[in-house]
């Protein structure tokens, strides 16, 4: 049996068993079901509204099952739902690996904006260069009133008035509203759909152990984007000139690391003799503060050619020059921890916006959102579930 997590709650589910939510149609003679309180949708959730009742579908099946009849009405129903939170599921769930990708980050790491600029790039760059249908999923995801607003209108402004972001809020009982996205393409004679599932953290949930623990989507994930500031080492902050605004005081980028892998291996019951297996991408943002630095004819400064997969030459170089930083920025201690904690891990360098901000206003540079090079560390884990081909 090939498990899942819920996109939604974070529970690992059966796609094959997944129940269903009535239509509120009935069958003759039969009073129709009315909207009702859901306690497991409150509870795993937070959404507090009336919705009509869930239902499991039949037992001791073998294969996906696309209808069920309630039977206090006997109304037939195709709305599948998950068995834990009952959110609805997309129609299609559980015909192609959908992993859910958690993002995690100290403060200031500029995680909001990177994963809007990464939703942007993903329906409108990401989905033409792979030939695929991306799109939003979910419930709440299509109304303007549960804070995802931005996400929802592909036409509209990236940042409107050049306004970034307000600091993200700490997670109510170690969960947020995730931003789903299904990806649909063809591979050889038939359709598959993936769906991603993006948790932005707020750095202060990874200031400390006990709130670490309430993030239950890290011991669901099934890949980790790891944001990391090189504002935050020393060394490397002393080779620019920046704003005291810039960077804020805290808690070392090794320590915030350290709590990420105490939690990845509790929640796997792994203990300490193996290595953690989730393929994690570390992202080292904002690395536009450093174009001067390292020159035109830096690798890291140079752009790819774009193409229908992930370029996994282009990706082995951009690690081991991240890696060669890290070591004349006194920074190795982070590569000791990670190549001795996780089976499978990628450097990046990446700038959201692609020119620095001015940090005294939070508004973007007068001349534009220029991203650089923030989808390959997405391309890169999709490569490792096989969603897009990876070539060299």
């Amino acid at each position: 049996m090939t498990l899942a997590s819920c996109p939604y709650c974070y529970e690992r589910i059966n796609p094959r068993r997944l129940w269903f939510r009535c239509t509120g149609r009935k069958a003759p003679g039969r009073q129709p079901c009315q909207p009702e309180f859901d306690r497991a949708r409150k509870e795993l959730t937070g959404i507090d509204e009336l919705v009509l009742p869930s239902f499991p579908g039949p037992s001791r099946v073998f294969q996906a099952v696309n209808s069920a009849t309630h039977e206090p009405c006997g109304a037939v129903s195709g709305i599948k739902v998950c068995p834990h939170c009952h959110s609805r599921m997309p129609a299609t769930f559980g015909e192609g690996s959908s992993p859910l990708i958690a993002m995690a980050g100290a403060p200031h790491t500029g995680k909001s904006v990177y994963l809007r600029i990464l939703a942007d790039q993903l329906r409108n760059g990401m989905g033409r260069r792979f030939g695929a249908d991306v799109r939003l999923s979910g419930d709440n995801q299509f109304r303007n009133n549960v804070g995802g607003s931005d996400f929802l209108n592909p036409a509209g402004e990236l940042f409107p008035g050049g306004q970034l972001y307000a600091k993200t809020q700490q997670a109510a009982g170690g969960r947020r509203e995730p931003i789903v996205f299904g990806w649909r393409r063809k591979r050889l004679a038939r359709y598959d759909t993936t769906f991603l599932s993006f948790f932005d953290t707020a750095g202060e949930d990874l200031s400390a152990q006990e709130t670490v623990d309430n993030l239950r989507y890290l011991g669901a994930a099934d890949a980790l984007i790891l944001l990391l500031d090189p504002f935050m080492i020393p060394q490397a902050r002393e080779q620019i000139t920046l704003p005291k605004t810039a960077y804020a005081a805290g808690d070392s980028t090794i320590d915030v690391l350290n709590r990420v892998t105490d939690n990845l291996r509790e929640s796997r019951h792994l203990g300490g003799r193996k290595n953690i297996p989730i393929p994690v991408a570390v992202v080292f943002a904002k690395i536009d503060a450093f174009f001067e630095v390292l020159g035109a004819d830096h690798p890291l400064v140079r752009r790819p050619e774009p193409g229908p997969y992930y370029d996994e030459a282009a990706g082995r170089v951009t690690h081991e020059y991240v890696r060669s930083l890290l070591a004349e920025w006194g920074a190795d201690d982070v590569d000791y921890h990670l190549t001795h904690n996780y089976t499978r891990f990628r450097y990046f360098a990446v700038s959201a916006l692609g020119a620095e901000p001015d940090y005294d206003n939070d508004v973007v540079d007068p001349r534009g959102v220029h991203p650089f090079r923030v989808d390959e560390p997405l391309l890169w884990l999709l490569s490792q579930f096989d969603v897009v081909p990876s070539r060299g």
